[in-house]
């Protein structure tokens, strides 16, 4: 059976959003695309799949932005099955140290990464709510984000923004524990090459990756028992 299935940041064809919804769309879904502005390639992909794709423009660090596009939705779908917070962003200095970084950077990267999938969460619960069976929301975090298995002297605002993200879910995890129509996890989705450049050392494309998410989603939209933090491969890793 289709689904309706909403992802954030899906603005850049050689990204992961952007690759996530076009394998749900291949799928046979209906896709929910949201960007901060204008996408050309979205918007050639809308003209491959018409209906079945609605690109849904929203500043996910802006709640009134977020709540303007749920207001913009509420009359074109009535329910979303599934949600996948993919929408990120990374300072100036993310490849930089602590002593050469500009740590004002740092609050608007968690900002957008960790508090943008709360604000969409919020204002969209009603539609997840209206699902016919259970809604899902996954909230793509990183390896990067786990404390306990921290190795690096960079990335300060993108591990502090995905570390942040996983509290979030797990908050959300406790705030949603007795409501047995909605799941939660947060998902390292493993080492992609979403930046386009073609001497990424990364195993996979976003075009793989994104197959590889999908079938996990389909295997795990049910399990309510199992670890919030997980791989790609559904193995749990460490918060």
């Amino acid at each position: 059976m289709s689904k309706i299935v909403m992802v954030t940041g899906t603005g850049r064809s050689y990204a992961l959003g952007f690759n996530l919804a076009l394998r749900y769309l291949e799928n046979g879904d209906k896709v929910i695309a949201t960007v901060r502005k204008d996408s050309e390639d979205l918007n050639k992909l809308k003209e491959q799949y018409g209906d079945k794709l609605i690109i849904l423009t929203m500043d996910i660090s802006s709640s009134d932005s977020v709540n303007k596009a749920y207001d913009s939705l509420k009359d074109k779908v009535y329910h979303i099955d599934m949600l996948i917070n993919n929408a990120v962003t990374v300072s100036p200095d993310c490849d930089k140290g602590f002593f050469d970084a500009n740590l004002d950077y740092i609050a608007r990267t968690v900002d957008v990464t960790a508090v943008g999938p709360m604000r969409v969460i919020k204002a969209f619960y009603p539609l997840l709510k209206a699902c016919s069976g259970r809604a899902t929301i996954y909230n793509i975090s990183s390896e990067a984000g786990s404390i306990s298995k921290c190795y690096r002297t960079n990335l300060i605002d993108y591990g502090m923004a995905k570390a942040a993200l996983n509290m979030a879910t797990m908050n959300l995890v406790n705030t949603f524990k007795d409501e047995d129509d909605m799941n939660i996890f947060c998902i390292h989705p493993g080492w992609i090459r979403t930046d386009g450049r073609p001497d990424n050392p990364a195993p996979l494309s976003s075009y793989d990756a994104a197959l590889i998410l999908l079938n996990l989603f389909e295997e795990r939209k049910d399990d309510m028992a199992g670890p919030r933090f997980i791989t790609n491969l559904g193995e749990e890793y460490p918060f």
